[in-house]
């Protein structure tokens, strides 16, 4: 082949591989699979590894961390909400709180709820609460940035050291640390089984 062919063949060629082309698409990194470590105080019962794989949460993962925070007193399980569970995760993080985190109450039955003196219309009753533990030391922290994330209800019980979030209405009550104020409640999730789950919670009441 003649000098001249080879210099009009090359910018053909050019496109022909892949990331060359004017335009080609950049491939971007996989979302990070999100883990999580908690066990139920009252029950002893554990879930540590990963409950989403960065995109949707897990679902066999899920019904695992649902077994784990069933009801204490009667043993019985609901599905808990995925958003209740990205809420801790996120705030876990943002507090820089590692290991496992310790969880009083996660579903409850209306009975249990009754016995506790629950809110008649309590997030825990659709399995989309959480009671969170905490070193008193971390209490305030962890409040703070539940705060601010804007995401469902956020209840912070100094005198017991725990925090209750929920996937719920944005809302706030108990021992608030001065200055901090609720964020306001971002958009929904942009993954459709997060925005259903989030629709689905918004129709409950706290």
């Amino acid at each position: 082949m003649h000098r001249r062919s080879l210099l009009h063949a090359a910018p053909a060629a050019l496109l022909l591989l892949p990331g060359l082309a004017a335009g080609a698409p950049r491939r971007t990194a996989s979302p990070a699979p999100r883990r999580i470590a908690l066990h139920h105080a009252a029950t002893g019962a554990r879930f540590a590894g990963s409950w989403h794989d960065g995109r949707s949460p897990d679902p066999g993962a899920m019904a695992e961390l649902s077994d784990v925070l069933a009801d204490t007193r009667s043993g019985e399980v609901m599905p808990f909400d995925p958003l209740a569970i990205e809420v801790l995760w996120e705030v876990a993080r943002r507090s820089g709180l590692g290991g496992e985190l310790a969880i009083l109450s996660g579903y409850r039955t209306p009975q249990t709820n009754r016995l506790v003196h629950g809110a008649g219309d309590s997030q825990h009753l659709r399995a989309g609460a959480l009671d969170v533990l905490l070193p008193a030391e971390r209490l305030a922290g962890f409040g703070e940035q539940a705060l601010k994330l804007g995401r469902g209800g956020v209840g912070i019980y100094g005198r017991r050291n725990f925090v209750h979030l929920d996937s719920g209405p944005v809302r706030a009550w108990g021992d608030l640390p001065e200055g901090v104020a609720v964020a306001a409640a971002r958009p929904a999730p942009a993954d459709p089984l997060a925005r259903m789950a989030e629709a689905w919670a918004q129709t409950r009441s706290r």
